[in-house]
């Protein structure tokens, strides 16, 4: 309402096109001022915009896994109010809305002022960025090690102010710099992300200057409605009814099980882990609730077609219960970094699974699964230290209009890929090849898409760690559909001797050794149409 006059569908359209337009442009200020090619060419970051309570009004098309748990990290700075304009906050810890270590938040209180002086006021709303850092400490480059607790994954960031009143906070900035690896390229991606903020700030004041304060709290209250409203609808759409499924994460010989009810009650749904496997000491599979809930949140996203609203009012509707320490909702001082990247694809594969129980002529065969993290990390010839990461496309699963995408990133990700020619101009390694993966794609009426290949030959000795899934168990197929090939990773050294890796591995690489990374298809959609 503004007033006592409802707004109009037009004027609902161009709000919500107005504040989608001022993510769209962080994004863009983030990526073409980073230093890392994991933010500049792979754009592995995400951007948003919140109200004064903190709830996600809009958001830029950028990473699932970052958006869902974006609100969680979002309300955690809460806590260090009052603000005062030019304040940004920043944290990374996986247990106060952070997904991983690496990804690393930072939040803008907006006001309608750029004044910094003393004088508190009240924010009209909050601006957020989320960045994959390719290295934030931790024992082994990239952070993404084969750990067993939180603390070996890299330096832990609770809420603190990176900028107070406009003054960057020297202390906090040192902090992060010198826990990494490469504190030059973190410094720059650090101001990159500043940068971003401090855009979607002045941005946001131009909102609020165009609507009124008053015109801009009624049409983003406007828009969670519209939200919630699209998603009723699209539940109310889905038979009722108890819908279940499980799969198992690659770890020890049962695996590690989550196991999904799905409740469609109405316009309401319910996703239940209960049952799932309890957290684990002997991985970093742990996923964080905040993570669990993105995946739900998304694969129910999926459901509204693209021009549904992109905001905090669609997750109204949908309950996600997790329980305590579990696989899918894992406490301190567990390790969580696959959990962001791995285990949330999995649950996306059990969430759509159940769903698939329901809606069988709406929902794909499983893609493939994993996001094939790759980091890289030593000392370039000149003796600075270096660390690089990049996740690597496979197969998307068939579905029931074409056939999977072949060589494309999947569900929880949503990012590029690095060009092989940027590589060795930064890094002692090079992209030996990368193609196709063919024949890797499920059979079925619908073929899942094929995987990729993709070999890194090394010219200097650097440490490597792989955290990948789909290597044991292959992407199921639906409806009688062949599942995909599983993945593959692999390590020739100089001297011929090859070694399987298997799904999550850290080793010693040397001048001419070749890594073979081999992604997983897709799985295919329903048997092969019978004969005449």
């Amino acid at each position: 309402m503004t007033g006592e006059r409802p707004l109009s569908a037009s004027e609902l359209a161009i709000a919500e096109a107005a504040l989608s337009a001022i993510a769209e442009e962080m994004g863009e200020a983030l990526g073409r001022t980073a230093y890392s090619p994991n933010i500049k060419e792979r754009r592995d970051y995400s951007c948003a915009v919140f109200d004064a309570s903190g709830r996600m009004v809009a958001q830029a098309a950028h990473i699932p896994v970052h958006l869902g748990a974006m609100p969680t990290a979002v309300r955690a700075v809460l806590a260090l109010a009052p603000f005062r304009p030019g304040d940004v906050l920043a944290l990374n810890d996986p247990f106060l809305g952070g997904t991983h270590l690496p990804d690393l938040t930072t939040v803008a209180p907006v006001f309608t002022s750029e004044h910094t002086g003393a004088k508190t006021e009240t924010p009209i709303g909050f601006v957020a960025t989320r960045a994959h850092h390719a290295d934030i400490g931790g024992m082994a480059p990239g952070s993404m090690p084969v750990a067993r607790e939180l603390l070996q994954e890299g330096l832990v960031v609770p809420p603190l102010r990176l900028v107070a009143a406009g003054e960057p906070s020297e202390a906090a900035l040192a902090l992060i710099a010198h826990n990494s690896r490469a504190p030059g390229e973190r410094r720059g991606d650090l101001r990159a992300q500043l940068a971003a903020t401090a855009l979607g700030a002045r941005r946001m004041q131009q909102a609020a200057r165009r609507f009124s304060e008053p015109g801009l709290r009624a049409r983003t209250e406007a828009l969670l409605a519209y939200g919630e409203r699209t998603m009723r609808r699209v539940i109310a759409g889905i038979p009722d009814g108890r819908y279940e499924a499980q799969d198992h994460l690659e770890v020890g010989d049962d695996g590690l099980a989550i196991r999904l009810a799905l409740t469609v009650d109405g316009e309401r749904a319910s996703f239940d882990f209960t049952g799932s496997d309890p957290e684990t000491a002997e991985s970093s599979l742990n996923a964080v609730a905040a993570v669990t809930r993105s995946a739900c949140y998304y694969v129910m996203r999926c459901l509204t077609g693209p021009d549904a609203p992109a905001n905090e009012g669609c997750y109204r509707p949908v309950e996600v219960v997790v329980g305590e320490r579990s696989v899918v909702s894992a406490g301190r001082p567990r390790a969580v970094s696959a959990g962001n990247v791995e285990t949330s694809q999995r649950i996306v594969d059990v969430a759509l699974a159940a769903l698939a129980r329901a809606l069988p002529d709406q929902i794909p065969a499983a893609s493939q699964g994993t996001m094939n993290n790759v980091t890289i990390g030593g000392s370039a010839p000149g003796g600075e230290g270096f660390a690089y990461y990049e996740t690597i496309a496979g197969g998307a699963g068939g579905g029931p209009r074409r056939a999977g995408r072949s060589g494309v990133h999947t569900h929880m990700t949503n990012t590029m890929n690095t060009p092989v020619e940027a590589l060795p101009l930064a890094y002692p390694f090079e992209v030996e090849r990368y193609e196709l993966r063919r024949g890797s794609g499920g059979s079925g009426r619908h073929a899942g898409g094929d995987g990729l290949v993709r070999e890194y030959r090394f010219r200097a000795e650097a440490t490597v760690t792989l955290v990948s899934e789909r290597r044991r168990w292959a992407p199921p197929g639906l409806g009688g559909g062949r599942p995909g090939r599983p993945g593959r990773n692999t390590l020739r050294r100089a001297d011929g001797v090859e070694v399987d890796l298997g799904a999550r591995a850290e080793t010693q690489v040397g001048p001419g050794d070749l890594l073979r990374i081999e992604t997983p298809g897709g799985g295919g959609w329903e048997g092969p149409e019978p004969s005449p």
